[in-house]
Formats: C-alpha cells, sequence, structure tokens
C-alpha cells in the first residue's frame, strides 16, 4: 500500500531528517514512523473517551474503515517548489514521475518517503513543458535515486580497541 502524505507536521518531521540519497534534480527523505493522526480521528477518539451527562457511558464501537491507517504501509510526499519548476505542467509531470517511481518499487521498507525538488531541469536542454524527454529523463534519474536509497548502508567499521 503507497499512501499520501498531506498534512504539514508530516512533512515537518520527515524533512528535518538529513536525506537518505541525493541526485542531480532530487533529495529523498525517509522516516521509519507512521503519519500523524489526522485532526479527525483525534476527536473522534476524544469523544469517545468522554462520560454521557445522561447516565452511564455507552461503549463507542469504531468500524474498521475509521480506525487510523496501519504503521506498516508506505506513505509519499512530494515537495516540488514553483522557484525549480516554474510551470504548473511541469511540476505535475515530475509530481506523475515521482508516484510512478515509487508504484514501481515492491517492497519498499515501510514509513513516509518525501521526494524534494533541489534545483530546476536546464531550460535549454528541456524547452517545452512536459515533453517525453523530460519525462524519461526524471523517471530515470528517480530510478537511480530510489536504488541508491535501497542500497544497504555500510556500517561504521568500530574502533580497535587499545593493546594493553
Amino acid at each position: 500500500m503507497i499512501g499520501k502524505l498531506q498534512r504539514p507536521v508530516d512533512f515537518e518531521r520527515v524533512l528535518g531528517r538529513q536525506s537518505r540519497a541525493r541526485s542531480a534534480h532530487f533529495a529523498l527523505h525517509h522516516l521509519p514512523a507512521h503519519p500523524a493522526p489526522s485532526a479527525w480521528h483525534a476527536a473522534r477518539s476524544r469523544a469517545a473517551q468522554a462520560e454521557l451527562s445522561t447516565g452511564e457511558p455507552q461503549p463507542v464501537h469504531n468500524p474498521v474503515e475509521d480506525s487510523p491507517p496501519a504503521p506498516q504501509g508506505c506513505w509519499v510526499g512530494m515537495v516540488v517548489p514553483k522557484r525549480h519548476a516554474k510551470r504548473s505542467v511541469t511540476r505535475q509531470l515530475l509530481k506523475r514521475q515521482i508516484r510512478a517511481a515509487f508504484a514501481e518499487r515492491p517492497g519498499l521498507p515501510p514509513g513516509m518517503w518525501v521526494v524534494r525538488l533541489r534545483s530546476p531541469f536546464d531550460r535549454q536542454k528541456f524547452p517545452s513543458a512536459a515533453s517525453d524527454a523530460l519525462r524519461r529523463a526524471a523517471r530515470a534519474e528517480l530510478a537511480q535515486l530510489l536504488d541508491r536509497a535501497l542500497k544497504p548502508r555500510p556500517e561504521p567499521a568500530a574502533a580497535p580497541e587499545p593493546r594493553a
């Protein structure tokens, strides 16, 4: 399951961490946690705990579809600022490519992922806002970025113990 990050608090949590991988145009951030519950879920749980003023508290049954998302899924957020992609057509193209790159990757580690556009694509090389060349370049770069991020990281070597 791949969900969509929407709340600013979730973006702040993920972007507060160091990037997991970088490419010429993108940075990838990951936080192995699930999104904060929405205000609707928080209000519902507070209402369920409140006592009724008319008598005995009634048991509250939460339907399955009202429960917050399970922590074992992946949530993807995208940051594509106007200063790096002036035209909305370009921003939407890049967002579609980001979603497609994640959809092609089964077995991603669970948690929240944010892809951030960190520099613009050269307008001399890609004059059209939604060209096939830009689409292919973005998809290839995103595939490399995800490959780099999913490679197992080497563990730092332990310092040798001093001899006596």
